[in-house]
């Protein structure tokens, strides 16, 4: 199966590519359904429709390589291989959580797989993998740092002192910009000055605009910028164009927008769906396997609903768990 490039990936990466993307669909397209009901707390953003991005960077990550999310992360976490029935019962709010239902969705974490967290503060994450980072370098891991942050967070100074720190320190990290078009209800067209590229030139880091609902093409240029990291050569930029296909929040109007732009979106430029188009079109996998591979993780999201309904909260004795962090 070629990428753009030419690349030649294994039929075993390519299942594995999809099944990581079919989990992001349907564990979000679920919580979607779930959080009508208004049975799970707090706040959900939803990240249908940019699964290529996520899947794209992670095919090239280990447990030793740390990634910093967003308020979106759960594509982030599924990708990275966080436990999808353990998130379930996360947002939730269950004691058996990944971050023992005391996170939600926003705060989603798991160290042992690299997983730095969702994030509530826009623009977090960028410092959190300069520190990462700088680690990796100063203890000669091997690993890289990844800071994915939206087009809205791409405006914060946080962010753009991340670009410099990373580039003063030379450190092994990669920055993402997932640009899905709005942040919140603003669209990027006219809310970003200038373009993602020129600003980390004017940084001095390399950069490159890839097509966000294209697997291929993530796939590349999130291979080109790890393995530049990886070998010491630096920090590097990656712009993603992709799109959410849901609001900004479970509950959002989306005003700002019409449904005839979405629902082109999802008829002509759905990730899933091209990815499919392609491997079965070059032959290199065929329906039954694409359908077989749907239909796995559907089934595992309803397990994980089934266990996280039944699951208890945490009880009185957990209030004071986890507050203190020993050394």
């Amino acid at each position: 199966m070629a990428t753009p490039s030419g690349l030649q990936l294994p039929r075993e990466d390519l299942l594995r590519a999809y099944r990581m993307m079919c989990d992001i669909r349907a564990f979000e397209d679920r919580v979607h359904e779930e959080f009508a009901t208004g049975t799970i707390p707090g706040f959900v953003h939803l990240y249908a429709g940019e699964e290529a991005s996520a899947t794209g960077f992670m095919m090239h990550l280990g447990n030793k390589d740390y990634i910093a999310s967003t308020h979106r992360g759960h594509g982030h976490c599924i990708a990275k291989g966080c436990d999808i029935k353990a998130m379930m019962k996360e947002i939730y709010g269950r004691r058996d959580g990944l971050c023992g239902g005391k996170g939600g969705s926003m705060h989603i974490a798991d160290l042992d797989k690299g997983m730095m967290g969702a994030n509530g503060i826009v623009g977090g994450g960028p410092p959190l993998i300069c520190g990462a980072a700088l680690s990796a370098k100063t203890l000669k891991t091997g690993g890289v740092a990844i800071a994915f942050v939206g087009d809205g967070g791409s405006n914060q100074g946080t962010t753009l002192e991340s670009y410099n720190l990373a580039k003063v320190w030379d450190l092994p990290a990669v920055f993402v910009v997932e640009d899905n078009r709005y942040a919140e209800s603003t669209a990027s067209v006219w809310s970003v000055g200038g373009s993602q590229l020129k600003r980390a030139e004017g940084f001095g880091l390399p950069g490159r605009k890839v097509d966000g609902q294209d697997f291929f093409a993530v796939y590349e240029a999130a291979q080109e910028a790890i393995e530049r990291a990886r070998g010491g050569g630096g920090p590097s930029l990656v712009h993603v164009e992709t799109y959410r296909y849901y609001g900004h929040f479970e509950g959002d109007a989306i005003t700002y927008r019409t449904p005839e732009e979405t629902d082109e979106v999802r008829a002509q430029r759905d990730c899933l769906n091209l990815f499919r188009e392609r491997v079965t079109a070059a032959g290199v996998l065929d329906a039954a396997q694409i359908d077989e591979i749907e239909a796995q993780a559907k089934a595992l999201v309803d397990e994980a609903v089934a266990e996280a309904v039944a699951a208890a909260p945490p009880g009185e004795q957990d209030l004071m768990t986890d507050v203190y962090v020993a050394y």
